[in-house]
């Protein structure tokens, strides 16, 4: 799998420049203008030019600049790729697709771009994040995350799906009623799924009731577990708390290197498992704990010295 950190998406409407400085202080891994759901249409096209602006002319600092265009089946989409890569050209690193239903969605967005890029002569690729939020969607979901290899990140997009699917939600995306565990497992497992078989990230959805924050950190925890490397944030008061839960814990880092260092001194004695506080370690364990300590490293090399700070960054 990358070892890409985003550990938090900041979302911000394009069409609210006066937003723009405080989300690109935050420390968010990644900040996408949303040219889609949060523009009214009215402003689609002032807020192109706002995202351009912004792009080309802004401080990003360490966080990475992105976009969310418009549906592929609105009249806008169009503009908003070839404007915005025509006029930012590489001050813009990501796209992020909505509504992706197809493989051949993301095919026709990564030509456009493969076209774009040769037109303008550009040295580096246009990344794509691509957001599984239709049931259509969900249903192709594994074609869709090995349609293109500009992909970095699939995510599961609740808003729209909860829509598509019918579902009986409040604004929050939660069950009217009594519900057993989570109600979106299965399509946020299909969704992690399809990231791990195209070897990509899996970003959880957004969580609107941005005034609670046990709630949101819950529900990143819970997706933390199944697998999922960051998530959605729609206030910048939601980054710190994605930037923590989706870090390893200093707990973790420090078991993942007692079973690495246990694991090898077996392996120098001839062994190939080993008994670490009563737990068996094999191959399989060093294989995690050198995942975690990988993540640990491309998040911040001094979370391996035992510095945590910078993981609420």
């Amino acid at each position: 799998m990358t070892l890409l950190v985003r550990r938090s998406e900041l979302a911000l409407p394009a069409c609210n420049d006066h937003m723009f400085a405080k989300a690109l202080s935050c420390g968010a891994d990644l900040v996408f203008l949303d040219l889609e759901d949060a523009t009214p249409e009215s402003l689609k096209e002032s807020a192109r030019e706002k995202a351009i602006t912004a792009l080309a002319e802004m401080d990003w600092g360490r966080t990475v600049p992105a976009i969310r265009i418009n549906g592929l089946d609105t009249k806008w989409c169009h503009d908003d790729i070839i404007e915005v890569v025509t006029r930012a050209r590489e001050k813009l690193h990501t796209i992020v697709v909505p509504k992706a239903c197809t493989a051949r969605d993301v095919w026709w967005v990564d030509l456009l771009l493969t076209q774009l890029e040769d037109k303008l002569g550009l040295t580096r690729r246009i990344r794509l994040e691509v957001l599984i939020e239709e049931v259509e969607g969900l249903a192709n979901a594994e074609e869709i995350a090995v349609a293109s290899d500009r992909i970095d990140a699939i995510i599961f997009g609740v808003g729209d799906f909860s829509l598509s699917q019918g579902a009986r939600v409040d604004t929050n995306f939660e069950p009217l009623g009594d519900y057993p565990g989570d109600f979106w497992h299965y399509a946020r497992n299909k969704t992690l799924v399809a990231a791990r078989i195209a070897g990509v990230l899996a970003i959880d959805a957004p969580y609107p009731d941005y005034g609670n924050v046990e709630g949101y950190e819950r529900d990143a925890h819970r997706a933390s577990l199944l697998g999922y490397t960051g998530k959605w944030a729609i206030h910048p008061a939601q980054v710190p708390i994605a930037n923590r839960v989706y870090s390893p814990t200093a707990a973790e880092i420090a078991l993942a290197q007692r079973n690495i260092a246990a694991y090898r001194e077996a392996e120098a004695n001839g062994r190939g498992a080993v008994g670490v506080d009563g737990v068996l370690v094999d191959a399989a364990h060093i294989k995690m704990a050198q995942a975690t300590l990988a993540r640990a490293a491309a998040i911040d090399p001094d979370l391996l010295r035992g510095d945590t700070v910078s993981a609420g960054r």
